[in-house]
């Protein structure tokens, strides 16, 4: 079992972190805060192979697991996330259930899927029935066709889960991304995805974007939420840093400087 669904069977809900370009401190700053897990973004984000394998490896003795978001269900890149140690696969943009079914193919050896053998780090080992054993395949659902085979996608066997996407969920209903999370028609959409995918014993995931947001989805019943990325955290802090700051800076000068 990976340190994923380790996190899974022992909580409730699982907190998510998430990386979008090449980072040495993001997925260590993820862990000290407390995440259960880091996502790496290699559909939107400025990650290539060897910067995955660098970060999955960074992350091996870490308190926190790993899983990265790959734009199809090509076995090739699935694959070679896999070997070099992720613990889950995020598949973007399936709409039907051949597509998921490909997606878990990808992370299985033969009879059972397409996965070519070649394990990369030694920590893993060689075991097949061991290394398929510790991989949790996710497809997302994030169009409206993929909302239309939702029944059929959920009853694929092999998937761990199913994650949402929202912002392009709103954009496929006819909404701006920014409708994903107000707009009573997508809402309703996301709530009947978390309920079919409950109902069917899947993991519920969704990117939330925020911990205001996580904190409400959480509340609907979804398992896996992904919180923020590195640059939003960032850019967060810093901002609070810097109000901090010009306050601190204007009550001195009320104050006639200081002593």
């Amino acid at each position: 079992m990976s340190r994923f669904a380790e996190a899974l069977a022992s909580r409730t809900q699982i907190w998510g972190g998430w990386v979008v370009a090449p980072t040495i401190i993001g997925p260590e700053e993820f862990a000290a805060a407390g995440y259960h897990y880091v996502g790496f973004d290699v559909q939107h984000g400025y990650l290539d192979d060897a910067d995955v394998a660098m970060l999955l490896r960074r992350t091996e003795h870490l308190p926190i697991a790993t899983a990265v978001r790959l734009p199809s269900a090509d076995p090739a890149p699935i694959g070679r996330v896999l070997d070099a140690g992720a613990d889950a696969v995020i598949v973007a943009m399936v709409e039907n259930p051949d597509q998921a079914a490909r997606a878990v193919a990808a992370a299985r050896y033969a009879p059972a899927g397409v996965r070519s053998f070649g394990p990369l780090r030694a920590s893993l080992g060689h075991d097949p029935a061991a290394l398929e054993s510790r991989v949790s395949v996710f497809v997302m659902i994030e169009t409206a066709r993929g909302l239309a085979a939702l029944d059929e996608i959920c009853a694929v066997p092999g998937l761990a889960g199913l994650y949402v996407g929202p912002a392009d969920l709103a954009i496929s209903m006819g909404f701006a991304p920014a409708d994903a999370w107000t707009h009573p028609e997508v809402r309703a959409a996301t709530a009947r995805i978390r309920k079919t995918i409950t109902a069917a014993g899947l993991v519920a995931g969704i990117h939330a974007g925020s911990g205001k947001l996580g904190n409400l989805f959480a509340q609907e019943g979804f398992r896996m939420i992904t919180l923020a990325s590195e640059s939003q955290a960032l850019r967060r802090g810093a901002a609070d840093h810097l109000s901090d700051a010009i306050g601190e800076t204007r009550r001195a000068t009320e104050r006639g400087g200081y002593n």
